[in-house]
C-alpha cells in the first residue's frame, strides 16, 4: 500500500458554489473512506487561493484519480484543477513507509 494526496484548486467563490453539491461530494468521500481508501480530507481555506488535500491509501494512484474524475466538485468547477501526488509517509501511527 502506499499513500497518494488528491490536490484539489478550487474556483475562487467555492464555499457559494460547493453548497447544492457538498451532499453528494460528501457521499463519495464517506463511502471511499468505508472502503479504507479516503484516510482524511479537507480544505485548507487561508491560504490564497484555497485548495484541498484528500489522502488516500492504495496500490496504486488511481483510487485517488477515479474519485476526482466523479467527484461533482470537480464535474461542476468547484475544483478547477487537480493532480495526486504519491506521498511516502515515514513516521507516524498511519505511516506506510517503516524506517
Amino acid at each position: 500500500m502506499k499513500h497518494f494526496l488528491l490536490i484539489y484548486d478550487y474556483a475562487p467563490d467555492y464555499l457559494e458554489r460547493r453548497a447544492p453539491l457538498r451532499p453528494a461530494h460528501l457521499e463519495a468521500c464517506h463511502a471511499s473512506a468505508a472502503r479504507d481508501e479516503l484516510q482524511l480530507g479537507g480544505a485548507v481555506p487561508n491560504d490564497a487561493p484555497p485548495f484541498g488535500l484528500l489522502l488516500f491509501k492504495a496500490e496504486t494512484a488511481a483510487v485517488a484519480e477515479d474519485f476526482a474524475k466523479a467527484d461533482p466538485y470537480v464535474a461542476q468547477g468547484v475544483v478547477t484543477s487537480w493532480r495526486v501526488r504519491e506521498w511516502v509517509t515515514v513516521v507516524g501511527a498511519g505511516a506506510l513507509t517503516k524506517v
